[in-house]
């Protein structure tokens, strides 16, 4: 965008909505893309794949891409049949009374199928004199049998269900297993993929059971680290790219906090644009010609927010990490440790060239015979 010297606040407003959608494709952000729509691709009707990241590393904006890709993929086949969606998208509502609603649930998804009829669907087909929680779980029921019909004959190439972690808030008896059995049976019906985008709250639900863990595809979406190098290089260009899109008559030099821009984001991309939005309007109030330190130290996230962050991130992330001693005990419950432990005690082949002979110890005598070799008479 190129800089002007007057201030036109009026123009610069408008520019503040363009750079809310603005959308930095880095490396990670590429990568956990490319690797999810294979997966959606690829992966078995009715497989379930969770994709796991820290809060504000950008996850809603990768569903924003896969609907994208999807719709293009789709293109072809909604032409053929205008009554088929290339996805369905929700956010799982966080509850309001302490568990997670599944009736809620189906509502939003048949909404977002644009189902006809849903008010009608929605009603319990209830005899009279039955009780409330009888009525409750005949809506349920209800409910449930219209989202998979609907599912059939929308046949969307995959369910993605945003701030999946809210299917884990229970404060009932329900198993953790139940509620990930519900989306497993409704994908295993349906024969759809249904994509699960959550924070790490989220590993919660990862692998309950082996049946589970054989139909499920892990995905992590991490942030980046200081410790890398070249995680740190990617991210002082993506702060170079923010700053080239910032609305203001004169450039800033966001590069030289890059960082403050890294301990307040917690190498987050997600929570960096949202900061550095708070930050842009703070300065358009102040008819700032650029953005300076001070607008991001006030509008920057608390250091005990982003701790709280950074310590979620690192113990999810530390679910991912390569682990020896787990190896170890998969060998052992294979049996493939006694074959290790057989193969080390075992004495290596003596090796030596061909044709010659040992070197053993020869007798001294007219009849002698090395030890261990026959002696025939003539």
């Amino acid at each position: 965008m190129g800089r002007s010297n007057c201030f036109d606040v009026e123009k610069v407003n408008e520019s503040i909505q363009q750079f809310a959608l603005l959308t930095v494709a880095h490396p990670l952000l590429a990568a956990a893309k490319d690797t999810l729509l294979s997966a959606i691709n690829n992966a078995p009707p009715g497989s379930i794949i969770m994709v796991f990241g820290p809060t504000g590393v950008g996850k809603t904006t990768l569903c924003l891409k896969i609907q994208q890709l999807l719709f293009q993929q789709s293109r072809p086949d909604m032409e053929m049949d205008s009554g088929r969606l290339p996805y369905a998208s929700i956010e799982a509502a966080a509850p309001d009374g302490g568990n997670f609603s599944w009736r809620d649930y189906y509502r939003r998804l048949l909404t977002a199928m644009a189902e006809p009829m849903l008010e009608y669907k929605t009603k319990a087909k209830a005899e009279r004199g039955q009780t409330m929680i009888a009525m409750t779980r005949a809506a349920a029921v209800e409910l449930r049998h219209a989202v998979e019909l609907a599912i059939r004959h929308r046949q969307p190439a995959a369910i993605l269900i945003d701030e999946a972690q809210h299917l884990t808030r229970m404060v009932s008896g329900r198993r953790l297993i139940d509620q990930l059995d519900v989306i497993k049976s409704l994908a295993n019906c349906t024969r759809t993929i249904h994509v699960l985008l959550g924070t790490y709250e989220l590993l919660a639900l990862r692998h309950l059971n082996g049946q589970l863990g054989r139909r499920t595809i892990d995905i992590n979406f991490r942030r980046y680290s200081a410790d890398n190098p070249a995680d740190v290089h990617v991210f002082k260009n993506t702060v170079l790219t923010f700053q080239k899109h910032l609305p203001l008559p004169a450039e800033s030099d966001l590069l030289q906090m890059w960082e403050l821009l890294f301990e307040r984001s917690v190498g987050c991309v997600g929570i960096l644009k949202e900061w550095l939005q708070r930050a842009l309007i703070l300065a358009l109030h102040e008819k700032c010609q650029s953005l300076a330190e001070r607008h991001l130290e006030r509008t920057a996230l608390s250091a005990a927010q982003c701790e709280k962050i950074a310590i979620e991130a690192h113990e999810g992330e530390a679910h991912f990490a390569s682990s020896d001693r787990s190896r170890s005990r998969l060998r052992s419950l294979l049996g493939l440790n006694s074959i290790d432990e057989v193969a080390a005690t075992r004495p290596e082949p003596r090796k030596g060239r061909v044709g010659q002979r040992r070197p053993t110890r020869d007798l001294v005598g007219k009849n002698s015979v090395p030890a261990g070799e026959a002696c025939h008479g003539v």
